[in-house]
């Protein structure tokens, strides 16, 4: 007689949010050279450090929206919103990433929402999950058995510099090649307008 498999159930761990309302850095960042660099957000405060990995697409897109929901409740302020126009030169961070850098997980979904009422901006990154359907669903869920989440609440000048700064580290990656755009590695590229010839 075979012996009778136990069967295991399988649950979910309970959802971590690191949660920082006006944190007192949050950064996008980088580890690694040009063509081979990993992106993160880290927000930190009183000694408390929290690192997520992303792609570079998700960060170029995270500042785009960040500058485009400023502008907009700007817009609908009629001016009288405390959000500047640029990011104040006297807040840029240009320092690198804190250490330890442990990351958290990967982040998956990001949502941006605009709190009207206390003049801060909701940032949501969300870690990864196996099934998309399940990823898009559980961002608008609080579900406490939902993916990881950072979940961090900006003014409008600390939302301003972090788009700034976010922006300019995407654009200091590879120059783009002048023929076909796409970017150059150090020892050149096999370029698709050049018949495959290296530039």
């Amino acid at each position: 007689m075979s012996p009778r498999p136990i069967p295991i159930r399988s649950e979910r761990v309970p959802r971590q949010v690191f949660f920082y309302d006006q944190p007192e850095r949050f950064v996008a960042g980088t580890v690694g050279q040009p063509g081979s660099r990993a992106f993160y957000l880290q927000a930190s405060a009183r000694g408390r450090i929290t690192s997520v990995l992303l792609e570079k697409a998700q960060v170029a897109a995270l500042a785009e929206r960040v500058e485009e929901v400023l502008d907009e409740a700007l817009r609908r302020s009629g001016g009288s919103s405390a959000i500047p126009a640029v990011a104040p030169t006297e807040l840029l961070d240009s320092a690198p990433l804190d250490l330890p850098l442990e990351q958290e997980f990967r982040v998956g979904t990001m949502a941006l929402a605009w709190d009207s009422v206390d003049e801060r901006l909701v940032v949501e990154a969300q870690a990864l999950v196996e099934d998309a359907e399940e990823d898009e669903n559980a961002l608008y869920e609080d579900d406490e058995n939902g993916p990881d989440m950072l979940r961090v609440r900006l003014t409008g000048a600390m939302a301003r510099v972090f788009a700034k700064r976010a922006l300019d580290l995407v654009a200091a990656g590879r120059r783009p090649c002048p023929f076909c755009n796409l970017p150059l590695d150090p020892e050149g590229h096999l370029c698709p307008r050049a018949n495959g010839y290296r530039r």
